[in-house]
């Protein structure tokens, strides 16, 4: 009787199925996917749950809770299998991770480790994240199985090729790292941590840093401690570089570290790094620091990497990124061409610094393409250096001299004295009284001592300095030997400061210069004669005035009043004068006391 009433009752619950299955617009329902004999079930409410779930599941399938009761409701009535069936229905539709591991669960309740297995292949299929495969990895290693190492190994390695580099997190290597530690397989956990160091992200990798200390102060060496000191060096400059990555200074430290380390991939990385952050700024001061990054990567490629076309492609590139027409940097040429020397390509050099010379000229370029030619040898084409030289800086006293020195050099004096001669015509110079000396110097060097003569005439017309006048006449009683003249030169700087109040100082000077001449000479009449001329110092009080015309106050002054001054006796008689009427009227005081 209970059996008819329980297939009445499942006739009935099907017709409502397919009504309300026809209801939300299903048009065909696979009963024989979901039918169960009605005797299985120990109660009616049992059956009734089943079939609600059954419908429920295939109208909306996308319903996890549907999904997670339906399968509880299986393994409570005891049918795993059912239950199983009911999971894998719902796994066809790729369901989220939970319900995945709902199911794997089941499994190790009911001790099937290999089906568990094959429910995480596929999980990992369906969901390639590193989550999940670190489950899958967890699972592995904790099952008794034999060759659960190898497996747990094998599932991490697929992982990776899987997942790619971009998709790796901190946390599934440093997870793989430390189940190699934990299998006492330090040599791959290191080089695990060494490769999650060099493929993270640089914002990612604190965590993983912290993890490999601690690695390497349990299991490494001194070598391993090193290692994970300069990995941790590493994470600090570029924590630093993310801040600022046109902070030069960190990059020059970080690329120190990575020439001590010796790895030449990783040095070249650093220094490709570093010199793609470009100054913004136009001005050379902000250049600077970055253009030593391109030498010191030039001189790497060269002399630690032995590559020689990779040095002259580093020095093309900085040559080419610099902007000349606004500035320039004649290290990086001079550099370049001492490089080409090296290599044996003098032809190079020379087309290198008649580039940089024509695009920019300046005073070092021109002086290193000089000293170049003259180690060479090259006299001729040192003279169309200076030629071109002094055609750009025709107000440069320096390259005047040099030139005219280079001819000295060899013998060509009357070449030398041509040059001097075209540099003191010129309008405007930047040192003249560097070049005149040299001038005068060449010419007491030849003896010429009537030229010498003019010229030291022809620069008091350009100039009455006490220096000219006191060379002049150091000139005459020293190299000449002719202390008359000296004498006269004397005089007539004395006159010459004479007219002018404001060069007591100037004045003051020759009758010292012209008094120890006349010591030296063993004149002591002419000693004691411009002893006389000697000013006597006195003190006064100036009024300090501010920016307003207002007296802020008084400072006092040295001053001299030479004897022979004409302007000054007036006043010094009148001072006489008021001395001696100031020791008549004292005097008078005392006879009227008596």
């Amino acid at each position: 009787m209970f059996r008819a009433r329980s297939n009445s009752l499942y006739r009935t619950s099907m017709l409502m199925y397919v009504i309300q299955a026809f209801s939300f617009g299903c048009h065909c329902i696979h009963l024989s996917n979901t039918r169960r004999a009605p005797g299985t079930f120990p109660s009616i409410s049992s059956m009734n749950a089943y079939l609600n779930h059954s419908w429920s599941v295939t109208l909306l399938p996308r319903m996890d809770q549907l999904w997670f009761k339906y399968a509880f409701m299986e393994e409570m009535l005891g049918n795993v299998p059912g239950a199983r069936r009911v999971f894998e229905r719902w796994m066809q539709w790729h369901p989220n991770e939970k319900a995945w591991m709902t199911y794997i669960n089941m499994e190790v309740r009911y001790k099937e480790f290999d089906r568990a297995r094959n429910i995480y292949e596929r999980f990992v299929e369906s969901h390639n994240t590193p989550a999940a495969w670190l489950k899958f990895a967890k699972f592995c290693e904790k099952s008794r199985s034999s060759g659960r190492t190898e497996q747990t190994r094998s599932v991490f390695e697929r992982a990776m090729e899987s997942l790619g580099e971009e998709a790796l997190t901190p946390a599934f290597l440093i997870e793989f790292a430390s189940f190699e530690e934990r299998e006492r397989e330090f040599d791959r956990a290191r080089v695990i941590y060494k490769y999650a160091l060099d493929n993270l992200p640089k914002n990612d990798a604190e965590e993983v840093h912290r993890a490999y200390m601690s690695f390497e102060k349990k299991h490494g060496d001194r070598e391993g401690i090193e290692d994970a000191v300069l990995a941790k060096r590493r994470f600090q400059y570029e924590e630093e570089l993310k801040q600022n990555p046109r902070n030069y200074d960190v990059w020059f430290d970080y690329v120190r570290l990575e020439e001590e380390d010796g790895e030449h991939s990783r040095i070249r990385e650093v220094y490709e790094r570093a010199i793609s952050n470009v100054p913004l700024s136009s001005e050379k001061r902000h250049w600077r620091r970055y253009i030593y990054l391109w030498i010191m990567y030039a001189v790497f490629e060269e002399l630690d990497a032995d590559d020689v076309d990779r040095a002259r492609e580093v020095y093309k590139a900085c040559v080419g990124i610099v902007p000349h027409k606004n500035f320039t940097f004649a290290k990086i040429w001079l550099l370049f061409a001492s490089f080409e020397i090296r290599q044996k390509n003098l032809k190079a050099a020379r087309l290198l610094l008649g580039r940089a010379i024509g695009m920019c000229p300046k005073d070092r370029l021109f002086r290193g393409y000089i000293e170049l030619e003259l180690q060479l040898g090259e006299i001729d084409r040192v003279r169309k250096i200076y030629e071109k030289y002094i055609e750009c800086f025709p107000a440069n006293c320096a390259a005047w001299t040099k030139f005219a020195e280079l001819e000295v050099s060899l013998g060509e004096d009357d070449r030398a004295r041509a040059i001097y001669e075209l540099a003191v015509s010129q309008p405007q110079l930047d040192m003249p009284e560097l070049l005149w000396k040299n001038y005068v110097d060449f010419e007491i060097a030849c003896g010429a001592y009537d030229r010498t003569r003019s010229l030291y005439e022809r620069l008091l017309e350009k100039t009455q300095h006490v220096k000219v006048w006191l060379s002049f006449a150091r000139f005459e009683d020293e190299e000449a030997g002719d202390h008359e003249r000296a004498r006269a030169t004397f005089e007539r700087a004395y006159k010459a400061f004479s007219q002018d109040a404001a060069t007591k100082e100037e004045r003051l000077m020759v009758l010292e210069a012209w008094r120890d001449a006349e010591v030296n000479a063993g004149d002591a009449d002419m000693a004691a004669e411009v002893n006389k001329k000697m000013p006597r110092k006195v003190k006064k009080r100036r009024a300090v005035t501010g920016d307003d015309g207002s007296v802020q106050g008084f400072e006092e002054i040295v001053d001299y009043i030479f004897p022979d001054d004409a302007s000054t006796k007036p006043n010094l008689k009148l001072l006489e004068m008021a001395h001696r009427w100031k020791q008549q009227q004292g005097g008078m005081s005392a006879d009227a006391a008596e």
